[in-house]
C-alpha cells in the first residue's frame, strides 16, 4: 500500500496509525475506532489535498521550483 501512495495519503495514513494506537490504549471497540479513522482520514485528506498540494507536491507550483 505504501509503494503506491503519494505524501498526503502517506501523512495521513503514519496520523491514522498513532490515532488507532491511542483509541485502543483508550478502549474503544474496534467498529467504534474504525467510524472515527474513517471520518478523520476523510478529514485529513480533504486538508491536505486542498491546503498544502504545493508543499507536498513542489513539482506541481506554478513557479516550477
Amino acid at each position: 500500500m505504501r509503494d503506491y501512495a503519494n505524501a498526503s495519503q502517506l501523512i495521513c495514513l503514519a496520523n491514522l496509525e498513532n490515532l488507532n494506537a491511542v483509541f485502543i490504549s483508550d478502549g474503544l471497540e474496534q467498529s467504534e475506532r474504525l467510524a472515527k479513522l474513517n471520518q478523520i482520514a476523510i478529514s485529513q485528506m480533504s486538508i491536505l489535498l486542498q491546503t498544502h498540494t504545493p508543499l507536498l507536491n513542489p513539482k506541481n507550483t506554478s513557479d516550477g521550483l
